[in-house]
């Protein structure tokens, strides 16, 4: 069992690994519901694809609140960085997500509003263009608010208890 101090370290890797770990259930399950499965689990085509915008919502609102944080961390990690060649990964993977999560929003607005016919194999296709890059970052970003990680940057524990998160 980790200590209390090492609990202290991971708090914010701990935190985000919860929010991770529900985007990667909605974007499997919107996954594998897509091709009518969602039938199966009681859910009308309309229904289904409002529950799929919600992906999109949760992932823009995280983004959104990061930015707050990102700023802080980049203090130290240049992976947090923005501007800066060589770093600022983070934010190279939340630009790709965004162009993956934008066609994805398109894609099932056009469907709900009946401007273009659901297509299961579409939405597939759009979710595989951002899915690498998305589970990736997810578990990239975890690891860097881990106590390692955070330790080789040069954080102490007291810095880590005033973390905006």
């Amino acid at each position: 069992m980790p200590s209390k101090e090492d609990r202290e370290w991971n708090r914010m890797a701990d935190h985000m690994d919860q929010f991770h770990n529900h985007f990667r259930y909605e974007f499997n399950r919107v996954y594998t519901l897509a091709d009518g499965g969602f039938r199966k689990e009681g859910l009308s085509l309309p229904r289904f694809i409002r529950e799929a915008q919600q992906l999109y919502s949760h992932l823009d609102m995280h983004h959104r609140i990061e930015t707050y944080i990102f700023p802080v961390l980049a203090k130290k990690m240049p992976q947090f960085k923005a501007g800066a060649r060589e770093s600022g990964e983070h934010l190279r993977s939340h630009k790709a997500i965004h162009d993956g999560l934008d066609k994805y929003d398109k894609f099932l607005r056009e469907a709900l509003d009946g401007s273009s016919e659901y297509n299961a194999a579409k939405l597939r296709e759009i979710m595989d263009g951002f899915r690498e890059v998305l589970f990736r970052h997810l578990d990239e970003e975890v690891h860097d608010l881990g106590m390692e990680s955070m330790k080789k940057a040069g954080w102490t524990l007291d810095e880590i208890r005033r973390m905006p998160m």
